[in-house]
């Protein structure tokens, strides 16, 4: 379908936040962890109104005691939008696999509102930009700049670039590194510090092993059902961000746990084994980190924070 052809439809009608989109076409298993709840195409061409849905309190992402939503379902929701919005309106087969190369995302603390009693009403205005494309027409890459709201006042906004492949070259892609089945656990004589010293909810949560001194990517619970919602033949990018927010807190005694914003840029896949290794160095208020395996850079990016 065209995106001419899907603007013509429904464009006028308000958003809704009644029922979320079809799970298949965000990536997720559970219907429990699908945010976007409406998403419908404008009069200009390649911008899009969004709705979703955020939780009170999700079970994985800490709040700081202030009542704030966390930044991650903030990415999360951009998340979703970078895979909804080709698939729905950009003629990407949903057989495709989407390779996600890089995001950021900023906040402003003072425009923020506290989490609501139920579930905070978030409208996103999304623009797709540099979008790639095949002879039939198919979208293979693009990039998408997001802003968020709630009750009229934007508070945020977001970013990042997604691939699409089809099998064969995702297989191609991936040859260069081993596939393994599970995620893996804490390494030998490794140590899993307190959810408190990671600034997580539960144990289950921690993403992170100390090992003679370094910390490594290791999720506490390779079926954690955010983390790996579905089954994955890599570390996925909330983890890697996760593991670096997490790395960052460890290192402050908790005293940077909240970034107001953050980038992530993936160089190649990061696998599920060996552990990788996260660090991070601290500038003031700035702390930069990088995601290392088998002495290759797999990733890397920056958090700020007040």
């Amino acid at each position: 379908m065209s995106t001419s052809t899907v603007r013509a439809v429904g464009k006028s009608e308000p958003l809704s936040w009644s029922r979320t989109v079809e799970r298949e076409l965000v990536h997720r298993t559970s219907v429990a962890e699908v945010l976007l709840t409406d998403v419908r195409p404008t009069d200009t061409p390649h911008v899009f109104l969004a709705a979703a849905s955020w939780p009170r309190a999700h079970a994985t992402f800490p709040r700081d005691g202030s009542q704030r939503h966390s930044p991650l379902i903030l990415v999360e929701t951009l998340r979703q939008l970078g895979l909804y919005i080709p698939l729905r309106f950009y003629a990407v087969p949903e057989v495709f696999r989407a390779v996600i190369t890089d995001l950021h995302f900023h906040l402003s603390p003072a425009d923020e509102l506290p989490a609501r009693a139920g579930a905070t009403e978030i409208t996103c205005s999304a623009r797709v930009s540099a979008v790639r494309r095949v002879p039939d027409e198919s979208a293979v890459g693009l990039r998408l700049n997001v802003t968020f709201a709630a009750c009229g006042v934007t508070f945020g906004r977001g970013g990042g670039g997604v691939r699409f492949l089809d099998g064969a070259r995702f297989a191609a892609l991936r040859a260069r590194s081993a596939v393994h089945a599970v995620p893996a656990r804490t390494p030998e004589g490794g140590y899993r510090p307190p959810a408190a010293q990671l600034t997580v909810n539960h144990p289950h949560d921690a993403v992170l092993a100390l090992d003679q001194g370094e910390l490594l990517v290791s999720p506490a619970d390779p079926l954690h059902p955010f983390f790996f919602d579905h089954p994955t033949d890599h570390v996925p990018g909330m983890v890697l961000l996760e593991a670096a927010r997490q790395a960052v807190s460890y290192r402050s005694r908790g005293r940077l746990s909240r970034p107001l914003f953050g980038r992530l840029k993936a160089s190649r896949f990061t696998e599920l084994t060996p552990p990788a290794r996260v660090l991070c160095t601290r500038h003031g208020s700035t702390c930069a980190f990088r995601i290392l395996q088998g002495g290759t850079e797999t990733a890397c990016g920056t958090f700020g924070y007040t």
